[in-house]
């Protein structure tokens, strides 16, 4: 479980995250709404520790976590993927899952030397556990393929396969739909309901794309002016005032319930 206690996030004046407080519990998938410029990804590079906070505390399963390096929190299970995905693009898929777990024997010169089979037999079972990952995504065709080759949801399926190679807990997935066409993008989302169900993920997923939200996540969490406006199902926030008046804005609302009336 995530707690955000009245975290701010300031870049000179302006406010980016401006006192937000959520709660992300364990087991769920948690979707993260609001329009462009509400502090959705700010929030989640606070809470990964790409950006330390202004001010504020974040906690994960009652630990203090504010402030640590992204380093620290990818060995205490907490990770996030990015909009645009960062792949090894001169690698394979395989290999580019194989880099994921780290402090591997390998990467000691010593170990490359004197205890080769050792080195062997490790590198012999993490490409058996990259392609079991590659059958779960349903890419397990694309194994030795260079991954500067994939297209833009099948990198997405990359990273979401990264996760899969450590013992993740918590999983920041940053518009995972944007780019990537409807087939695809119910592949990823089937991806993340079998890791939600079979193998204990906790999700938080900030998308633009509301039929996937709706299909994927409960609560939904909406965010406007760095703040957390409103929280619930799907249904709840669809027809909350405060949500409709932060995406149309006041006057286009009014004009909205015009029409429908007239």
């Amino acid at each position: 479980m995530i707690v955000v206690e009245d975290v701010h996030k300031h870049f000179g004046g302006f406010h980016a995250v401006d006192g937000a407080s959520l709660t992300i519990k364990a087991g769920s998938i948690t979707g993260l709404i609001g329009p462009n410029g509400a502090g959705k990804t700010t929030l989640f590079n606070v809470i990964a520790g790409v950006l330390k906070p202004t001010s504020g505390r974040v906690t994960m399963m009652g630990e203090d976590i504010t402030g640590l390096p992204p380093h620290e929190l990818f060995h205490k299970g907490l990770l996030r993927t990015f909009q645009i995905a960062h792949e090894f693009s001169s690698m394979t898929v395989r290999e580019n899952l194989m880099m994921v777990p780290g402090q591997q024997l390998g990467e000691v010169l010593w170990n490359t030397w004197f205890r080769r089979g050792v080195v062997a037999a490790e590198e012999r079972a993490l490409a058996e556990k990259a392609d079991e990952v590659l059958e779960f995504l349903t890419i397990d065709h694309l194994a030795d393929e260079v991954a500067g080759n994939l297209s833009g949801g099948q990198k997405k399926l990359l990273e979401l396969g990264r996760t899969m190679m450590v013992d993740a807990k918590m999983v920041f997935l940053d518009e995972v739909g944007a780019g990537v066409n409807r087939t695809l993008l119910n592949t990823i989302g089937d991806a993340i309901v079998r890791l939600n169900k079979e193998r204990g993920y906790t999700f938080c997923v900030i998308e633009h794309d509301m039929d996937f939200i709706a299909r994927l996540c409960e609560p939904v969490i909406c965010m406007a002016e760095g703040r957390v406006l409103a929280e619930g199902t799907i249904e709840d926030i669809k027809n909350n005032e405060q949500v409709i008046e932060a995406y149309l804005g006041t006057g286009l609302k009014n004009k909205v319930i015009h029409e429908a009336h007239a």
